[in-house]
């Protein structure tokens, strides 16, 4: 009777939290499926169900297929550059130095500026001829370079960005967990003739672990969620060169008014960060170490 009473309270606890999600995570999710079956209703036209077409439209849609490559390049740009400098900002500050503190400020700022806010401070950065690059470049003789009208360079410029805001904000958790670490580790590593390199490859990156898992979710997911750039910098050009997955979807649906074809593009976004969800739990779960 006991543990029964137990498990009644533990799920009255779960309770809240559960209904929350399902509200505004599972329900938007399902009606999104269901949607996307059907066409866009107009006002004297209501929605027709088309089951799969959309889903066949997007094989031969263009945009679609550009902004999905563009999404993988983005994602790729900005997760392992961003988890790296965190790694090597977290080791750096971890350190005894003098004016630790404001070292460590300056590189959390980025992370409380609005996205819109670091958007239109990189456009300085980027602006031809008088913008910060090219005033470095033209030290050397460079001349001016149009970094965001560019098709070869926009999408290297917004992964720039991306990084440069998210990677304090991961820095934090990675220090968190090395000041955890029993600096015993060290002592013993030194006894033994260890490298610096040597202790951090065999004995602190593993124990780091768990917070790269946590650290690489969060990063996956916002390589697919983060568009105020986006929208800001570049509108997904110059001829869709910079245009991601959700920056097309919300042009599809909010701009062209195609809610069924956007509920489509959604469902496809869903599935692919299930699969990356799937796939950091079975692969990096099994390498975590937990203390």
């Amino acid at each position: 009777m006991t543990d029964r009473r137990h498990a009644i309270i533990g799920w009255l606890l779960l309770l809240p939290a559960a209904a929350l999600l399902a509200a505004f995570t599972h329900w938007p999710a399902l009606a999104t499926l269901w949607h996307s079956l059907y066409t866009t209703p107009k006002p004297n036209r209501p929605a027709r169900f088309v089951g799969l077409e959309h889903y066949r439209l997007l094989a031969e849609d263009p945009v679609f297929l550009t902004a999905l490559v563009n999404n993988a390049w983005y994602a790729l740009g900005t997760i392992v550059p961003s988890i790296a400098l965190a790694i090597v900002m977290a080791l750096w500050v971890n350190r005894a130095l003098a004016g630790r503190g404001l070292l460590r400020l300056a590189y959390f700022t980025p992370t409380v500026l609005p996205m819109i806010a670091v958007a239109n401070i990189w456009l300085f950065f980027y602006t031809p001829d008088y913008g910060l690059l090219d005033q470095v470049r033209g030290w050397f003789g460079a001349g001016a370079h149009n970094w965001l009208g560019s098709k070869e360079t926009v999408l290297g410029a917004v992964i720039a960005v991306a990084v440069w805001k998210e990677a304090g904000f991961f820095m934090i958790f990675y220090l968190a967990a090395l000041q955890q670490q029993s600096p015993e580790l060290r002592e013993a590593a030194a006894l033994e003739g260890c490298s610096r390199w040597q202790f951090f490859w065999r004995v602190t990156f593993p124990l780091l672990m768990p917070t790269t898992l946590f650290v690489l979710i969060n990063a996956v997911i916002n390589a697919f969620r983060l568009v105020d750039h986006i929208v800001v910098m570049t509108r997904g050009g110059p001829d869709n060169a910079s245009s991601l997955l959700l920056y097309y979807i919300y042009e599809t649906g909010f701009k062209y008014w195609d809610a069924g074809y956007a509920a489509a593009l959604t469902a496809v976004l869903l599935a692919i960060l299930a699969a990356l969800a799937l796939l950091q739990f079975g692969v990096l779960e099994r390498r975590t170490h937990y203390q």
